[in-house]
């Protein structure tokens, strides 16, 4: 059973995702606490590999009792948790040219957040513009269709 807390929907939109893969992240009791709660904000977040380690740099966890915190970071960089042929695979796919890692969604399974990391490629102005277009032909056409 996986039940998704948040989504990276600007992702889909801007990047053409060409793989996902699962990782685990490394997180406090009141972030874990805060993230059930859905309070997570992955937009502008990205993934990084630096050192044979790759974090989760930009997302913003507000603390889970905002009162009890004094030197709390809702924006520090995590890690992500992969197997070594995964975490290699990734290093090197971000090193050519044109591909990122991103965030894609944050959900459990099985009571553990996860994360999921997809590789991507950037979108060009006119392909996002093209999918704006047919998305509303398709909306015209079915409303057509309900009336």
């Amino acid at each position: 059973m996986m039940s998704a807390l948040a989504e990276n929907k600007k992702a889909y939109f801007d990047y053409e995702i060409l793989e996902k893969i699962e990782a685990g992240i490394i997180l406090n009791g009141q972030e874990v606490k805060s993230i059930k709660l859905g309070r997570i904000n992955l937009k502008g977040t990205y993934v990084v590999p630096k050192d044979n380690e790759i974090h989760l740099i930009g997302s913003h966890i507000p603390p889970y009792q905002p009162k009890n915190v004094t030197d709390y970071d809702p924006d520090r960089k995590r890690k992500l948790l992969f197997k070594k042929k995964e975490m290699n695979y990734l290093i090197g796919k971000s090193k050519e040219k044109g591909l990122t890692l991103l965030p894609l969604k944050v959900y459990t399974r099985k009571g553990i957040i996860k994360v999921e990391v997809g590789i991507a490629r950037g979108k060009r102005k006119a392909d996002k513009r093209e999918k704006i277009k047919k998305r509303d032909i398709d909306r015209d056409l079915q409303r057509s269709l309900k009336s």
